[in-house]
């Protein structure tokens, strides 16, 4: 309730963003559609108007909200990749995409980030910008290509990471099927605020964000 009340008020202050955007997001939470939360999308904005990233990858397109909404805030120069693999989602991104995205400044790439990443590194690609919103249980999976993907001194910012409040719970008060789930996106935490090349900060905004930094220069190993 406390929560919901908060929510009420800081709407008050909120930006509101463009017509066509609120209408993508009511049409997906109708359809049921995971998108990111208001409080996500402010965070964002705030890191884009400042940190004006060129290049930014998103992990995890869904219809096309999230990228469309930070294209709404990127430089104007500023490109976005995002990559997709669920072929429902694909076919209304495009569309999304195709209706909105006039300046052709987002890039919709098929296939499974976990061989996407590896493709886009072999590409010699890199991004100052990483937006992290795919299979919370695949975090982990991903962060090597995103290490390598992402400049020293980019950002990452992770979604979802509370798990809709699940990952507060000891691991047997959650449903079997979501253990595997709660188990990773712990481990991802727990690799996320140990990593010698990141600088990274949990935030209870949405469900939950990281926001990471690579270290502008490489750690070394005492000796």
């Amino acid at each position: 309730m406390e929560e919901e009340r908060m929510e009420v008020f800081l709407e008050l202050f909120r930006e509101e963003p463009p017509v066509y955007i609120q209408e993508l997001e009511k049409e997906a939470r109708q359809q049921g559609v995971p998108i990111i939360r208001r409080g996500t999308g402010d965070v964002l904005r705030y890191l884009l108007r400042t940190q004006k990233p060129q290049r930014i990858l998103e992990v995890g397109t869904a219809v096309g909200y999230s990228a469309l909404l930070m294209a709404e805030y990127m430089p104007e120069n500023a490109r976005i990749t995002t990559v997709e693999k669920v072929a429902s989602r694909l076919a209304a991104a495009r569309r999304n995409f195709e209706r909105y995205d006039s300046g052709g400044r987002i890039c919709l790439v098929e296939g499974d980030a976990a061989e996407v990443l590896p493709d886009l590194v072999g590409q010699g690609f890199q991004y100052d910008f990483i937006f992290m919103d795919a299979a919370k249980g695949q975090y982990l999976n991903f962060l090597p290509g995103v290490m390598e993907l992402l400049v020293r001194g980019g950002t990452l910012v992770s979604d979802n990471i509370m798990h809709e409040g699940d990952i507060l719970q000891s691991r047997y008060a959650v449903t079997r099927r979501d253990r595997t789930i709660h188990g990773r996106m712990r481990e991802y935490l727990e690799v996320l605020t140990h990593h010698r090349e990141l600088e990274t900060i949990c935030l209870p905004i949405g469900d939950g964000i990281t926001i990471s930094t690579k270290r502008k220069e490489a750690a070394h190993e005492e000796t």
